[in-house]
């Protein structure tokens, strides 16, 4: 409490993040809070997992005035998964704190007669799409006059041509001397570009800390074509004996049918996506914690927030593009000084990413196979074979 209360956190705020665990500042949010509480315009660069979030929700929310039903600032995310996620991120911190802030969901794959009905309620702070968003400022059903403070997070792909039209409109229809937090884990000199066109004296902050990844983390992966992905892990899960699991695919959409494929083969399985309802969600969890399902199928924006003790397995049915978002799933095993495992299942085209996560996590990530249930050190034995035939082939015209 009282490092964040060094920085200008109230101490109420600051008792809410030690219900979370969280009572030492991050190098960005310790470079970022300060500025922010001051109302400066940021651009925050920081690896992702080292606390983006609530280096931004802290002054943002701190510089609320809870006693006005009015929208008081907008946060934009590029994907309707991570607006949720800050939602709830704003939710949390809000009833850990006991301060009276509200929040809306404005997505664009929700009813828009319900979130106008919502915003009625007049929600301090809108956490959405930019394309929803606007619409809703075309209708007038958000006030952007009364806004203090404009998040965008992820603020390179808010800015790139599929997002800067809608992103620049909502930034636009505000006051001008409403204050611009942008966040994100790479800041290109093109983001940069399009940023200075929004606002005319900004604090570039970055932070150069990384996440270490426990040591007590085994790394392996086993190679296997596209088609025969489910399979191999499907005979993987019955040689670990029913491992209790994280399971992460890139995209939520495919998690409906990876679960669909585990629950026919009897793997009890329970998924949760970005765009779930609350309920749904809590009951996945509910039933992961308990031990009714056996593993938790989840994309990584779905999975922001989670801390699950007692996770042995995490495994990669799609490799992340990106080493840093590796490092974040991996280090929701091993905790609390135990051991885990990180899993990867990938194919020869992914695998050219696992010399890249090698170098940048500093890391050894084992070749292994599966042979009659057993798991095996080293590429397998069919890749050898092939070799030997083909090695015949060619010198058998010579004889």
């Amino acid at each position: 409490m009282e490092l964040f209360e060094k920085l200008g956190i109230t101490g109420v705020l600051a008792e809410g993040l030690t219900k979370v665990g969280i009572t030492v500042p991050t190098e960005i949010q310790t470079q970022v809070i300060p500025s922010a509480l001051k109302g400066k315009d940021i651009v925050g660069q920081s690896a992702t997992g080292t606390g983006k979030t609530i280096a931004y929700l802290l002054p943002l929310i701190q510089r609320l005035d809870a006693s006005q039903r009015q929208v008081q600032a907008i946060i934009l995310a590029p994907t309707h998964e991570l607006a949720i996620q800050i939602y709830r991120q704003v939710e949390l911190l809000a009833k850990n704190s006991s301060l009276a802030i509200t929040a809306a969901p404005i997505i664009g794959t929700a009813n828009i007669a319900r979130q106008i009905e919502t915003l009625k309620e007049k929600p301090h702070i809108i956490v959405g799409s930019s394309g929803r968003i606007l619409e809703l400022i075309q209708k007038k059903k958000i006030n952007t006059q009364t806004i203090k403070t404009i998040v965008l997070d992820e603020v390179d792909r808010l800015v790139d041509d599929n997002n800067w039209d809608s992103v620049k409109a909502v930034v636009k229809t505000t006051m001008k001397d409403r204050q611009m937090l942008m966040f994100s884990a790479t800041i290109k000199p093109a983001t940069l570009d399009r940023v200075k066109q929004m606002t005319e004296t900004v604090e570039i902050i970055t932070a150069t800390s990384q996440v270490e990844v426990p040591p007590n983390i085994s790394h392996w992966y086993l190679l296997a074509d596209q088609r025969d992905k489910f399979e191999v892990f499907r005979k993987l899960l019955v040689s670990l004996k029913a491992p209790r699991g994280l399971v992460f695919i890139n995209k939520s959409e495919a998690i409906e049918t990876t679960l669909a494929k585990l629950n026919y083969h009897g793997i009890k399985s329970a998924g949760i996506y970005g765009t779930s309802g609350q309920a749904d969600r809590k009951k996945a969890m509910e039933d992961f914690r308990s031990g009714k399902v056996q593993l938790l199928v989840a994309s990584d924006l779905a999975a922001r927030g989670l801390d699950i003790p007692d996770i042995g397995y995490i495994f990669n049915l799609e490799l992340p593009e990106e080493p840093q978002i590796y490092l974040h799933r991996s280090g929701r095993t091993g905790r609390a000084g135990k051991s885990g495992s990180t899993i990867s299942i990938v194919t020869r085209q992914e695998a050219g990413l696992i010399s890249r996560i090698e170098k940048e996590l500093k890391i050894t990530i084992t070749a292994k196979y599966l042979t009659r249930g057993t798991i095996r050190d080293g590429a397998p034995a069919v890749k050898f074979a092939k070799k030997r035939v083909e090695n015949k082939k060619r010198i058998s015209p010579k004889k």
